[in-house]
């Protein structure tokens, strides 16, 4: 349904922090999105070298990213928004993810309003549960200051 390419239209995200790689099935409310594990991905150097797992956080990320889509498609001036992350809930990993592993992710909306939208999903490999989770996300535009925090402050160049 929607390829890399169409993937990277949508989300703001890039490699190596672009988790999603097809998108397989989109509603109004649901979207199912794959990420197809490889060897050379780049967490898998320290997480673990001589036995590689996918980080519960990245699976929890690709996720929410899976979720971003379905957020972000319907959107018109999605080029000036971000899906931000603000909530994880009900989090449980079952088993391990690991290199050669179709992650597969089904997210279901379960309340939206205006700029914010919660939704609860499940990620499987072959069939079988490895994580789930709620996760609840806030569109913000991309120029919006974020309460609390300062402006960058210049660095004075080193002599």
């Amino acid at each position: 349904m929607l390829d890399i390419n169409d993937i990277r239209a949508i989300l703001p995200h890039r490699y190596p922090f672009l988790l999603v790689d097809r998108i397989v099935e989109m509603g109004t409310e649901h979207v199912v999105g794959i990420k197809n594990v490889t060897s050379n991905e780049p967490f898998f150097a320290g997480h673990f070298p001589d036995f590689p797992v996918m980080p519960g956080v990245l699976i929890i990320e690709a996720m929410a990213q899976t979720a971003g889509v379905l957020v972000l498609k319907t959107i018109a001036d999605r080029g000036n928004k971000l899906v931000l992350l603000v909530a994880i809930e009900n989090a449980r990993f079952r088993r391990p993810v690991v290199p050669g592993d179709c992650l597969r992710m089904e997210m279901k909306v379960i309340k939206r309003k205006a700029s914010v939208a919660k939704m609860a999903g499940v990620a499987t490999v072959d069939g079988q549960v490895v994580a789930e989770a709620e996760v609840m996300c806030k569109l913000a535009d991309k120029e919006e200051k974020q309460a609390g925090v300062p402006d960058a402050v210049p660095v004075p160049a080193s002599t």
